[in-house]
């Protein structure tokens, strides 16, 4: 038997090859990465490896899928279409044919991955440049479009056996594939076909959103497996119907059973996946932060060891907490009566006992706790089903000691936010780039208070030796230990609850700019390309230049501040002591964006001038029709501190004649003009020609229009002063953002006194 199937399969697999619906399937996967270059971003971010390898890889198994999926369908009708399925099912069983024509399709699949994998390797490792991965690169292939093949074979398949008509097997499979790319594109387990993939690094590793990937594909993998499965049960025998053909088929258990297995398993790897939590979708609710706390118990301390295997993408850990009782709830000695004769008892022979307590934590979702004791002894504990910003609540009873050391160990594969569940990857944890936030790092205290005001905490972290670990915050760490496995222990402490660490494998430059030490903090993959754009000089520039035209940034420490590139995140924050860059910021795509300024160390400057005019200084989300925007005073800003560093002459002709262009041609275009024809375009469209147009404004006419109101506020100084006064106003809590408004009464002006028709005649 095994004999005639594997000469049936080479018969099939050589006719196959020579199918032409075969060869022009096997052409459009080949050629489908050139929809990614240029018709269609599945990615948002702005990273060589979102661009040049996410988008190409996607688009191929997209378009892939869809192909091999039309093929199936057109291979499995061939016998009907004809009019020979009467000769072959005598020839051939029809149930040894369909498991002879799935693994020939499912081999050719796995053909033109590679002969494409091979094919655009050169191509897209020159567009990528120096930080093009190798192993990424596989990776993304692999996952990206190797599974989307077997999945629309699977599909197709599954579909014309079971309705055995290529009319309703193709409407059925086309619809499934438009579901994935429509209803349920923001699913991340749902869309099977186009992965929730919105940014790959360039300067770190991405194991973390390929596993996501993957663990979807296989999901539905072993789903569709199932769905090929029972499909078989319907295959058409003695030339009856579907139901009747399906009554023969199943009296044979083998099948049904691995079906219903295959569709089970598929359900519990849905239902148990384990890369995004279960929380409250409802980010306004924020019950652990109003329980109350414990009433006469204070936290002294806390230490934790906390060991990440880079390998595994794991956690482990060891937490303990201090805890004292206060002397209001010490056991008092308190004389009263006896309880049985009422006569008066000594004050020693009555006291009052205090009660045991419990103690909540925040803690990862994606962790499990092995056990927790209280001063060496196990302790009755508990972790809650309900889930809210990515943490669910350990609780453990602390009993009546006087002195208290709660001991926790705790490990596993950190969860991600579900409502970030799109945008996956900041849970990364590999041998290049870890960032552990509070209950990822050690469970959180969440109901008791500290002991004088703080929470005095140390932090030991096991990590390979090629890592540098960086507190987020003026902490500085020591590198305490090195082990023989290749392993350093980093030890810092901090005053806090939670607390957030980054590490990876950085270069650290440290910078004096504007009275303070700044250590700054990029991946060694980013090294060229950050020596090419001058990034010390550009740094250098921009806090010089804005420390002393601005103030100093209120979340500097003291005399010394952290720059930390991230993992691409899609934005930065800032904390006291430190502030983080995002990676997407310094792409060699990004740092040759001639709207940020004309050379790669200008665009620098304008990334960190966003220290400013966007993270000290917050600006209101709009929906890009409005041009007032943290990025036109970044502009101004950016034009500024180039003009003193080149000359006026170099920044009209770099900037202020580039906005003024830009603007003419924007009021001239058409769209512009006539917008109620906009309307009539396809939503694609609309969205393309609205964010071209929001671009302008704030890039070019905002800037434009605050370089004309410095010339009717009295010239550069007046403007400085003016901007100085914005950056260091009050803010008010309910509403800390910088308006359009206030920068118009700051400068004595109306909003028609910058109407840009008059511009050339200053």
């Amino acid at each position: 038997m095994n004999s005639n199937w594997l000469r049936l399969f080479l018969l099939e697999w050589k006719r196959l090859l020579h199918s032409r619906p075969a060869q022009l399937a096997i052409l459009v996967s080949a050629a489908s990465p050139l929809a990614g270059l240029f018709l269609w971003r599945s990615t948002s971010a702005d990273t060589m490896l979102s661009r040049y390898l996410a988008d190409p890889a996607i688009a191929a198994g997209t378009a892939g899928g869809i192909a091999f999926g039309l093929l199936t369908i057109l291979e499995l009708d061939r016998p009907s279409s004809s009019r020979a399925g009467l000769l072959t099912d005598s020839v051939v069983p029809p149930h040894t044919m369909a498991l002879v024509r799935l693994p020939a399709l499912l081999l050719a699949a796995a053909l033109i991955t590679g002969l494409t994998m091979l094919l655009w390797f050169p191509i897209l490792r020159s567009l990528i440049g120096p930080v093009f991965p190798c192993t990424d690169y596989i990776l993304a292939f692999l996952i990206f479009m190797g599974l989307a093949l077997p999945l629309g074979i699977l599909a197709a398949a599954s579909a014309y056996q079971a309705a055995a008509r290529t009319d309703l097997a193709l409407a059925a499979f086309l619809a499934f594939a438009f579901l994935s790319l429509t209803v349920w594109a923001d699913s991340w387990q749902l869309c099977w076909l186009n992965p929730c993939v919105w940014a790959l690094s360039d300067d770190f590793t991405n194991f973390r959103i390929f596993r996501s990937v993957a663990y979807m594909r296989l999901t539905w993998l072993g789903a569709l497996a199932g769905a090929w499965t029972l499909s078989c049960c319907c295959i058409r025998r003695y030339q009856k119907g579907c139901f009747a053909s399906f009554a023969l088929n199943v009296r044979r258990i083998r099948r049904p059973a691995l079906a219903l297995l295959l569709l089970l398993g598929a359900g519990a790897a849905y239902r148990l996946q384990p890369m995004v939590d279960h929380g409250n979708p409802d980010q306004t609710v924020m019950s652990f932060f109003e329980l109350p706390f414990l009433d006469g118990i204070v936290c002294t301390g806390r230490t934790a060891k906390v060991v990440p295997d880079t390998s595994a993408g794991t956690v482990t850990g060891t937490a303990a907490y201090q805890f004292r009782r206060s002397a209001a709830a010490e056991p008092q000695e308190l004389a009263g009566p006896d309880p049985q004769t009422g006569q008066q008892l000594p004050a020693a022979q009555h006291t009052q006992t205090p009660q045991p307590q419990t103690a909540a934590f925040g803690i990862n979702p994606g962790y499990t706790v092995f056990s927790v004791q209280a001063n060496g002894k196990d302790v009755p504990f508990s972790v809650s089903s309900y889930q809210e910003f990515n943490e669910a609540m350990l609780t453990a009873e602390l009993p009546a000691d006087p002195e208290i050391e709660l001991t926790i160990e705790y490990g596993g594969f950190p969860q991600e936010n579900r409502n970030l569940s799109t945008m996956q990857g900041n849970m990364e944890i590999s041998a290049e780039y870890l960032c552990l936030e509070h209950g990822a790092m050690a469970p959180r205290l969440m109901n008791v208070l500290p002991d004088e005001g703080n929470y005095p905490a140390d932090i030991q972290i096991t990590l390979p030796s090629s890592m540098t670990l960086i507190p987020f915050g003026p902490e500085t760490p020591e590198r305490i230990a090195r082990h023989d496995d290749g392993t350093s222990t980093w030890e810092y402490q901090y005053h806090g609850t939670g607390g957030i660490c980054y590490a990876g494998d950085y270069i650290r430059q440290d910078i004096q700019a504007g009275g303070i030490s700044i250590e700054f903090y990029y991946g060694r993959r980013h090294q060229a390309v950050m020596e090419a754009a001058g990034a010390p000089q550009a740094v250098k520039a921009a806090v010089d230049y804005c420390t002393s035209h601005y103030g100093s940034l209120s979340f500097g420490s003291g005399k010394a501040l952290k720059l930390i590139q991230s993992r691409v995140l899609g934005g930065g924050y800032a904390a006291d002591g430190a502030s983080l860059l995002d990676e997407a910021d310094f792409t060699a795509a990004n740092l040759s964006d001639a709207g940020k300024g004309t050379v790669p160390g200008e665009v620098m400057i304008h990334e960190l001038v966003h220290q400013w005019w966007g993270l000290a200084n917050m600006f209101a989300p709009s929906d890009g029709t409005d041009p007032w925007s943290a990025e036109g005073l970044t502009v101004y800003t950016t034009y500024r501190i180039v003009q003193e560093q080149y000359g006026s002459a170099y920044a009209q002709e770099h900037y202020v004649r580039r906005w003024q262009q830009a603007v003419d041609d924007y009021y001239q275009d058409f769209y512009v003009r006539f917008p109620e024809y906009l309307e009539m375009l396809p939503p694609e469209k609309q969205t393309e020609i609205t964010n071209r147009s929001s671009y302008v404004r704030q890039y070019c006419e905002m800037p434009l229009k605050i370089w004309k109101a410095e010339k009717l506020v009295g010239g550069e100084a007046a403007m400085d002063q003016i901007l100085k006064q914005l950056f260091q106003r009050e803010l008010d809590p309910a509403y800390p953002y910088l308006t359009y408004e206030d920068f118009l009464d700051a400068c004595g002006l109306r909003e028609e006194d910058l109407d840009l028709d008059s511009i050339i005649s200053l």
